[in-house]
């Protein structure tokens, strides 16, 4: 599997966010973020600052999802990374 161009394969991760005080938020509120956590899986061939395995913040709105190899992938623009960790 091999994105073309400026697409990213990425693996969401579902995040359980502690505040400050130490609770723990609910699906619900962490529903509200703009921002969703992934792992990349596969830069694609255009890509220059992302490197496979990197942890990246992106917009929860951009991209899609596909099923490949029976395995389910989010598929975005480099455009749409906001943080690389």
């Amino acid at each position: 599997m091999k994105p073309i161009n400026k697409y990213i394969i990425v693996n969401t991760i579902d995040e359980e966010i502690k505040t400050d005080s130490g609770l723990l938020l609910s699906a619900n509120d962490v529903k509200d973020f703009r921002y969703k956590k992934g792992k990349v899986v596969q830069p694609g061939t255009k890509v220059e600052d992302i490197k496979t395995g990197d942890l990246i913040y992106y917009d929860k709105m951009s991209g899609y999802t596909m099923i490949i190899n029976d395995k389910q992938y989010t598929i975005i623009l480099e455009r749409d990374v906001v943080v690389v960790l």
